[in-house]
């Protein structure tokens, strides 16, 4: 399996930011042109792109979709995976018809899994599951809910119904560039074939470097998003992609 870097795009009003630890008092602003940090990422060599609707994550709707249509159309070369709001099969029929490969279920994927499999059956190969966690315990609603619900139960529930990937952000370390909870990848590695994307903490090159050598009985994660340590400048997408790849 390759392991992919997923730089990554997060809109708010329209807008790219960053938010700490998913909390939305806390922003920091990086461009006004989200097509022009898409195709910046394009011409690094990403293959893929992961959009963020923060405005939808949190109330619904489609706020950001005309934003999400732009860069679509911006970088046809790349693959735009885009989650955030998308809690109805009509809401992922959006996102797909703006030109998006994959939508991620989050928040509707933990109250309403039907909706999960009934979306791999109408969109099937486009549908990933985002599972946000504060340590172990889910969290819904743009981080702003907690479900209730444990981490590896949730990816047993949903393993076998049709996902294409799980995307697992831990909020404890998002924004914070101190690394990624390794151990809790190792241990869900350990749970699903599912391909899966680790999410939150990146904040250098050997980050990216251990997950892409961390392997548990074969399973491998399928990739990393990072945000904030491309926005900070602690290296490049092209970096990035190059820690992707196994050493020579």
């Amino acid at each position: 399996m390759t392991f992919e870097l997923f730089p990554a795009i997060d809109l708010r009003g329209g807008q790219v930011v960053r938010l700490r630890q998913g909390d939305y008092t806390q922003e920091t602003v990086y461009g006004d042109n989200p097509a022009v940090v898409a195709r910046e990422f394009r011409d690094a060599g990403a293959r893929w792109i992961h959009v963020v609707d923060l405005d939808s994550a949190r109330d619904g709707g489609a706020a950001n979709l005309a934003s999400i249509e732009a860069i679509c159309a911006a970088v046809p070369e790349c693959r735009v995976q885009t989650g955030g709001g998308v809690r109805t099969i009509e809401a992922a029929g959006e996102r797909l018809a703006a030109g998006v490969a994959r939508v991620i279920i989050g928040s509707a994927a933990v109250e309403d899994p039907e909706l999960v499999a009934e979306l791999a059956v109408v969109h099937p190969g486009s549908v990933v599951v985002g599972l946000d966690v504060r340590g172990r315990e889910v969290s819904t609603h743009g981080w702003t809910h907690g479900a209730g619900r444990d981490i590896a139960e949730l990816i047993g529930a949903f393993t076998g119904t049709g996902v294409s990937a799980f995307v697992v952000t831990q909020i404890d370390v998002d924004g914070l560039l101190t690394g990624s909870d390794v151990a809790l990848y190792r241990e869900l590695l350990g749970t699903t074939t599912v391909p899966m994307i680790a999410s939150g903490g990146v904040g250098t090159l050997s980050d990216i470097e251990a997950l892409r050598e961390l392997h548990v009985e074969g399973q491998r994660l399928a990739g990393v998003i990072a945000g904030k340590a491309i926005y900070e400048r602690r290296f490049s997408v092209a970096e990035g992609i190059a820690a992707c790849l196994p050493p020579e």
